[in-house]
């Protein structure tokens, strides 16, 4: 491990150097100037539209509506079934003897006639997966996430994120069954799954064999690049900010130095693949949500009596807007997909790459748990960020939808005049107290509203947030990379190199450069996904009257 540590100190030192050197040419311009081009590449290709309205969100929401027709509302008739799962009051039915009535290949591909017991194939417990899946979503998308949607949206683009948090759960319980299906798993009992295995293997099945390595391919590409964004660059960015703002720190090149000092904290967890992130995320992940969950309803109960009025805004405004420039009723609801999706993930297919390594042989017993996420994720934890920003504001402190009289430029900036004070780039943030905020730096303004030395504790949950979501999306990322290039040690290292590379990378620039990028690529992510879920959700349903009738038979 130290010989690593060195390699990767070593690496990344060069960085830090140029970014030392480059405080009066602003490094985060440089990187800005640098991304620019790529993020606006991808974001025209990803978010092309259709009426108006990006045709990914309109095929991740009709997605997630036809699974929750299809499987008859699972995101309420199975909510209790799910909690049981993760309880393990089910332990005993994965013990069982696998019935060969519905086939005869186990969900982890053995052949019925030399069936073993698979409840010892795979590397962690129910919990523990969900645990990793859910750090991997539950990330600053809950707090920088939320006050982006709102700044840009306002209140109403709340009621959209809790809308596509319920439907989101129908569309993980899909694909996180198909994760575990058609995972393949390793002679020494390494566990390899997501969306690549089940495209090609379900494909394969279908006789669309060619069509299906291109989709594969297709989407382990663009998880890399996820993994480089939004599960990284994105995270690190955030985290850059709030630690910058709690230590008074300006230059550019301080955020480099922040990058490399997370790039070292995550280099030491992710060296021992899944179990290790695993052990860490069961323990880190409760932890911060129930603080952050803890400080939110502290400051909900504490204004309770604005709580209603809070509720029949987001309601009144996710139908009639007053937001600046979103383009009424349509433009609020996509700015609640976006970032409801954005966050919770589900349809991009990446949380189905941590479902997979779980012990079970039963893979719509992982669907089931996996469902759980969104819930947690987007109608909990956003509602509760979102109440509190929307608690904040209940004075009129700043203007929903972005500063007032704002001008589009000839660079497709916006800048806005107030008060005779020009503010320059000002889409997404908003105005409080004389000062631009975004992202997170909207939710810390809220919180010091209400709770003493609060800048020290969100500061502590944007990193937490931040360093669990690195750690999985580093898994996320490494599996793909391993489709493509092979499972050999070289490969490991030259992506994980790469993922800290571009921690710093993400520390050291500006919100703007990374969110777009980070925002595409997850999104391509869903084109290739839905290809396996629209192929294989006949598959999900036959795996899931096999499990609950084990059920019925164990209770029987």
């Amino acid at each position: 491990m130290k010989k690593y540590l060195l390699l990767i100190t070593s690496i990344l030192l060069p960085f830090l150097t140029i970014a030392q050197e480059a405080t009066e040419k602003g490094l985060d311009q440089r990187i800005d100037e640098g991304f620019k081009p790529i993020s606006d590449f991808f974001s025209n290709v990803i978010f092309f539209e259709i009426g108006g309205a990006p045709f990914v969100l309109l095929l991740l929401v009709g997605s997630a509506a036809f699974f929750t027709i299809y499987f008859g509302f699972p995101n309420i008739r199975f909510f209790g079934k799910a909690i049981n799962v993760v309880r393990g009051k089910y332990d005993d039915v994965d013990r069982a003897v696998v019935e060969p009535a519905y086939g005869d290949v186990t969900p982890g591909g053995d052949a019925i006639e030399t069936i073993r017991d698979e409840s010892q194939e795979g590397e962690v417990s129910h919990f523990q997966a969900l645990a990793t899946a859910v750090s991997g979503t539950v990330g600053n998308g809950n707090i920088a996430g939320v006050a982006l949607a709102i700044a840009l949206g306002g209140p109403g683009a709340t009621f959209w994120m809790i809308v596509c948090g319920l439907l989101g759960m129908s569309t993980k319980f899909v694909e996180c069954t198909l994760g575990v299906q058609y995972r393949d798993v390793g002679e020494d009992g390494t566990v390899y799954g997501g969306p690549m295995y089940y495209i090609t293997k379900g494909l394969k099945e279908k006789g669309f064999a060619t069509f299906g390595k291109i989709a594969a391919v297709l989407f382990a590409i663009f998880c890399i690049g996820g993994s480089f964004g939004g599960g990284n660059a994105a995270q690190s960015n955030q985290a850059t900010v709030v630690l910058k703002e709690l230590m008074g720190l300006e230059s550019s090149s301080a955020g480099a130095v922040i990058g490399l000092v997370l790039a070292v904290l995550v280099g030491i967890i992710i060296i021992g693949g899944i179990k290790r992130i695993a052990s860490v995320t069961e323990k880190v992940v409760p932890l911060m949500a129930v603080l952050y969950l803890a400080a939110c309803l502290y400051i909900i109960l504490s204004n309770i009596s604005l709580v209603d009025d809070a509720f029949a805004l987001i309601f009144k405004e996710a139908f009639n807007p007053k937001a600046i420039g979103v383009g009424g009723v349509i433009g609020v609801l996509l700015v609640g997909f976006k970032r409801a999706a954005f966050s919770n993930e589900a349809g991009a297919g990446s949380a189905s790459i941590a479902h997979s390594a779980v012990k079970t042989k039963y893979s719509a017993s992982e669907g089931l748990v996996a469902l759980l996420e969104p819930f947690i994720d987007t109608v909990v934890i956003c509602t509760m960020t979102a109440l509190v920003i929307i608690i904040f504001n209940s004075g009129g402190i700043f203007d929903y939808g972005g500063v007032a009289g704002m001008i589009e430029q000839a660079d497709g900036t916006f800048n806005a005049i107030v008060d005779g004070i020009t503010y320059t780039d000002v889409k997404g943030k908003v105005l409080i107290n004389g000062e631009l905020k975004e992202g997170a730096g909207i939710t810390a303004s809220a919180f010091a509203e209400y709770i003493p030395y609060s800048n020290v504790f969100l500061t502590i949950a944007v990193v937490l947030f931040a360093v669990s979501t690195m750690i999985s999306w580093s898994y996320y990322g490494l599996q793909s990379w391993k489709f493509l290039f092979g499972r050999g040690r070289t490969a490991d290292l030259v992506y994980k190199l790469l993922f800290l590379l571009f921690i710093v990378i993400g520390a050291a620039a500006s919100m703007n450069s990374i969110w777009a990028f980070s925002d595409a690529m997850i999104f391509a992510m869903v084109f290739p996904n839905m290809v396996g879920l629209y192929f294989l959700f006949p598959v999900v349903k036959k795996q899931l009257k096999r499990y609950l009738d084990a059920i019925k038979e164990a209770k029987a």
